[in-house]
Order: C-alpha cells, then sequence, then structure tokens
C-alpha cells in the first residue's frame, strides 16, 4: 500500500512515516503542504492519504476540497488528522473516510489507519 502523508509539521510526518514505514508493506510519501499534496497525489496516486487538518495557506479543507474536484485524486481515500475536536461525521461530506485524532500512538498508527480505511471511521 502507498500512503501520502500531508501536514505542515516536518515532526509529525516524520513519526507518521516512520511508524507507517515500518509496517513493512507501506510505501510512505510526504508531502509538506497542501499543494504539494495535491501534486503529488496527481503523479504518485496513492493508496490513501493522511492529511492534517490545520495548516497555513491552504488547509485541510481546503485540499481535501481540491482533491475531491480533480478526476486524477477524486477517488483516493482521504483520513484526516487532527488535533482539532471535530468528529468524522462533519468531515465526511467533504470527502474523508475517517479521522485519526493527533496526537496519535506511533506504535498503532498502521493498524489504525488499515481499520479506518476498512471501516470509515
Amino acid at each position: 500500500m502507498k500512503v501520502l502523508i500531508i501536514d505542515d509539521e516536518h515532526d509529525m510526518r516524520e513519526i507518521a512515516a516512520l511508524s507507517l514505514s515500518r509496517s513493512g508493506d507501506i510505501q510512505v510519501l510526504t508531502a509538506g503542504s497542501g499543494s504539494e499534496g495535491l501534486r503529488m497525489a496527481r503523479e504518485q496516486q496513492p493508496d490513501a492519504i493522511l492529511l492534517d487538518l490545520m495548516m497555513p495557506a491552504m488547509d485541510g479543507r481546503a485540499t481535501l476540497s481540491a482533491l475531491r474536484r480533480d478526476e486524477a485524486t477524486a477517488g483516493i481515500p482521504v483520513v484526516v488528522m487532527s488535533a482539532s475536536s471535530e468528529d468524522a461525521a462533519a468531515l465526511k461530506p467533504l470527502g474523508a473516510v475517517g479521522v485519526i485524532p493527533k496526537p496519535f500512538d506511533p506504535l498503532s498508527l498502521p493498524a489504525r489507519l488499515r481499520a479506518v480505511l476498512r471501516n470509515g471511521h
């Protein structure tokens, strides 16, 4: 499985990338902004995207909306990672398949991501 992490916080990207890549069957791509993430999603066609909600310039909502409008990325499942208390139900109409709260447990992130992708929450 190929996963694109879009997060403006370098440390969060690195922790999530290390956590996912250590599972052995996940290839990780990272982007530090919404616009970089959009470009990478188009070019790399990941199997899933982990998207930070709170980012400067192009935030997670704008990024998610742009991903859904683009034919090349509209079908890629997006899981939002956020420290905000916004719940999954509010993000589903925007096209998110689920939410993983920040801070997350790096040891359980791969299993958590798979569960969200499988179950939709």
